[in-house]
């Protein structure tokens, strides 16, 4: 890391509780320039609904943690949106050094009334999403050997969740193939499975479920994966490549 503050773009940073913003402020505080993406209209589909003034309030807050940070509204659904995400990102910030991707589109279902539409929704942001963000990292990437970093969270869940885990799956495929086809560029690329962590979706019911599962006998919070964001980004982090990481208390 050089005396300039690095540029860390993150992804998914629509709600002040999610890990997306627990992440972005762990960077900030830790020395990077942040920009962020969020997306309003998926919030408006699903039953937490839209947090007003949260993209303002990250901003605000990043800020005030030292940092330069930006916020992007994009629909990743668009393929035309990873190519503007990162003009916005340069444009405001200069050349991105760290993509941590925590978007998603999860919405349930199961194998017998999953539609082709949300299906497809899903591969378009889970899986095509992180591919051409990816891309579009790569092709930028003017940073020293071995200070890249690509880091994407997944998920292992897949029963009466089709859509979601099986776009997740190739989420990790990608994110690992990263880490050889850039290793020229000097990047490290690797996924984060942060288990159960409320953010608000969980009924009593998951969230019982989740403790009893968990050996410390607590559920994830976004700062438990802001921590192993942060070391991933850091120098010490740079000998992790390619990985699959388990950071979840235990989950079973």
């Amino acid at each position: 890391m050089t005396m300039t503050r690095p540029v860390a773009l993150v992804t998914g940073v629509g709600r002040t509780v999610g890990i997306g913003a627990g992440i972005a402020r762990q960077l900030a505080a830790s020395g990077w320039d942040i920009a962020f993406t969020y997306w309003t209209a998926y919030d408006e589909r699903m039953r937490w609904g839209v947090e007003s003034g949260a993209a303002q309030e990250i901003t605000e807050e990043l800020r005030g943690l030292g940092a330069a940070a930006v916020p992007i509204e994009a629909d990743l659904v668009d393929t035309a949106a990873p190519e503007r995400i990162f003009d916005q990102a340069e444009r405001a910030l200069g050349n991105v050094t760290a993509l941590v991707m925590c978007h998603c589109e999860s919405v349930d279902s199961s194998i017998l009334d999953t539609t082709v539409e949300s299906f497809d929704r899903h591969f378009a942001v889970n899986a095509r999403a992180i591919w051409l963000l990816i891309r579009e990292f790569g092709r930028r990437f003017t940073g020293e050997p071995g200070t890249g970093r690509i880091i994407a969270l997944t998920s292992d869940h897949t029963v009466h969740n089709l859509p979601y885990g099986a776009s997740k799956g190739a989420l990790d495929r990608i994110t690992q193939a990263a880490a050889h086809e850039l290793a020229h560029l000097g990047i490290t690329a690797n996924v984060i499975n942060p288990g159960p962590v409320d953010t608000g979706w969980m009924t009593e019911e998951i969230r019982a479920s989740g403790i009893r599962q968990t050996p410390l006998g607590r559920l994830g919070t976004p700062q438990d994966t802001a921590n192993l964001v942060d070391f991933l980004c850091s120098p010490k982090g740079q000998w992790i490549n390619g990985q699959l990481l388990m950071s979840n208390g235990g989950f079973a």
